[in-house]
């Protein structure tokens, strides 16, 4: 997914919400949605949206799925910035 894309995914504040949750660490799509107190359909469509831009990965264990940032996208959309900014002196 491009960086168009990916930037109209992080546009959505609940889905901001589910990558600040996920930098402390994995949580089970019942734990989002708990903390985040929307209907597990509602999560459903933003994990979704989360995953084809490659931000989180999902982890399947037994009868959990656990989400996770993925923070090598975020990375790479530090160095696409910084070559924007050009030299800094």
């Amino acid at each position: 997914m491009g960086e168009n894309n990916i930037f109209k995914v992080l546009s959505d504040k609940q889905r901001r919400d589910i990558l600040t949750m996920l930098k402390d660490g994995r949580l089970s799509a019942g734990e989002i949605a708990q903390k985040l107190g929307i209907s597990p359909a509602a999560l459903s469509y933003h994990l979704r949206l989360l995953k084809s831009a490659d931000l989180v990965t999902e982890y399947k264990n037994k009868n959990y799925v656990y989400y996770e940032i993925n923070t090598s996208v975020f990375d790479d959309l530090i160095l696409w910035a910084e070559q924007l900014g050009g030299s800094r002196k």
